[in-house]
């Protein structure tokens, strides 16, 4: 059951991150302030999406390295690591000021400079999650045909 919730729930994690940023991207880009203001007031109600994925597949990936350090999984440990402190750290609260800003409609230089320092840390979460799913891929072998495989492959 864990090798099915694992990619689920990483799978999950990462779409969800990568709604958000591009959400906020195209929000921008394209969307009105309303858009913006709604963009805003909806990330924080994903939490309740996003928090259980990755918890879920922090979990599972603790549980299905149990006992194997091979140097992938050892890499895939520290991008986690570095991806929950960043989510913690920066995301959920740059996520919660935007919003409260949001709804204040105060979308001024305090806002766009939390909001690039959102887009940051948020490009830097899809890409250690992206990396790491490419190596859950490669552990696996999942998607991979041996013309593909390289002789560095884990095995």
């Amino acid at each position: 059951m864990v090798n099915i919730i694992h990619p689920v729930a990483g799978g999950i994690a990462l779409l969800t991150i990568v709604i958000f940023w591009l959400s906020t991207v195209f929000g921008e880009m394209f969307g009105s302030v309303n858009t913006i203001i709604a963009i805003k007031n909806i990330i924080p109600w994903g939490f309740l999406l996003l928090i259980p994925a990755l918890a879920a597949t922090g979990g599972t990936g603790f549980n299905l390295a149990r006992g194997r350090r091979p140097k992938v999984i050892t890499t895939k440990i520290r991008r986690t690591i570095a991806c929950a402190i960043n989510g913690l750290l920066v995301l959920v609260p740059s996520a919660l000021f935007l919003a409260f800003k949001a709804r204040a409609n105060e979308l001024d230089t305090v806002f766009y400079a939390v909001q690039a320092l959102e887009l940051c840390a948020g490009a830097l979460n899809i890409t250690l999650l992206g990396l790491n799913m490419r190596d859950g891929f490669k552990l696996t072998r999942r998607f991979l045909s041996p013309a593909n495989m390289s002789p560095t492959d884990p095995q």
